[in-house]
């Protein structure tokens, strides 16, 4: 998302403001561990994955007995017309099993690490890119039970704890009704991709912000998306791309599409572009478009 930041910067004569806006860390909560024990709205003893037996790995599927996370690649076309992606089909024994992470355990603008540390920090045996939160200061921001932003802006997507998933208006409600009514986790970026199994019209329309060095995400990218199948049944995927031969990247339509075929009634679009990154079992299973992972705010993840 801020690839050309610094450099537009420059050219533009950048200035203080700028600077601190978008680069300089600001940080608001120095240990979220701790402030999500004391705030979360959610019984840490009743989270989903408490007393669950130990997991295993068998190839590219995690189970537990319980939640299960397989990984699959998938190469379409030739040349340079190739499509390289990954997909991961999870199955949770409870909604919470999903969880969110801030990079460095701070919230805050500008706080980056990569998907693969945050994973590590947090004995993650899956982790991909989430909405790169702490780019924008607008949005519905609700984490693991906890209110971190209420700043409504644009269609979000709401995790609830009884497994449903859904897409909303951000403006037609508050952060404090949405944790109220049993919302786990928000995301806040997208567009839509699918709604009740159907792509969304005018997807390739869409610019996600008008900040500076944040320019639109049309055209074959690289992309991260979550797809919704039932309750407590989703697909992430992954789509590599700027690497003619390898990966092309995907449109938003493609995008919506793949998510479809894998049986997705709703989709939502998460930050892309070098952020684009899946973790499984301690590695990374993508290659990200910048020859190695950037740095991001957040990540979603299933802890072994």
């Amino acid at each position: 998302m801020v690839g050309s930041l610094v450099l537009a910067l420059s050219i533009a004569g950048g200035g203080v403001w700028a600077a601190d806006r978008f680069l300089i860390e600001h940080v608001e909560i120095a240990d979220v561990s701790s402030y999500e024990s004391a705030n979360s709205a959610v019984d840490p003893a009743a989270l989903g994955d408490a007393g669950d037996p130990a997991g295993t790995v068998d190839g590219d599927t995690y189970t537990d007995g319980t939640t299960s996370v397989t990984v699959s690649q998938v190469v379409t076309g030739t040349g340079d017309d190739t499509l390289t992606y990954y997909v991961a089909d999870v199955v949770l024994s409870e909604a919470t099993r999903l969880r969110s992470a801030f990079a460095k355990d701070q919230y805050g603008e500008n706080i980056t690490e990569t998907t693969s540390a945050m994973a590590a920090d947090n004995d993650a045996i899956f982790a991909i890119n989430g909405d790169y939160y702490g780019f924008r200061d607008t949005g519905i921001l609700i984490r693991n039970g906890v209110v971190y932003r209420d700043s409504p802006a644009r269609t979000g997507l709401a995790f609830s704890t009884d497994g449903s998933v859904r897409l909303y208006d951000e403006t037609e409600t508050t952060a404090d009704e949405l944790v109220a009514s049993g919302v786990w986790n928000t995301l806040s970026f997208g567009p839509a991709l699918v709604d009740d199994g159907a792509v969304v019209d005018d997807i390739e329309d869409v610019e996600v912000d008008t900040n500076i060095g944040n320019h639109s995400i049309q055209g074959e990218q690289p992309r991260t998306a979550v797809g919704v199948v039932d309750k407590n049944h989703l697909v992430f995927v992954v789509v590599d791309g700027r690497s003619p031969g390898y990966s092309r990247g995907a449109t938003l339509t493609e995008l919506a599409e793949i998510l479809i075929g894998w049986g997705a009634e709703t989709a939502y679009n998460l930050d892309g572009g070098g952020s684009s990154t899946m973790y499984f079992d301690g590695e990374v299973v993508n290659q990200p478009s910048n020859g190695g992972e950037r740095g991001t705010s957040d990540i979603l993840y299933i802890a072994e």
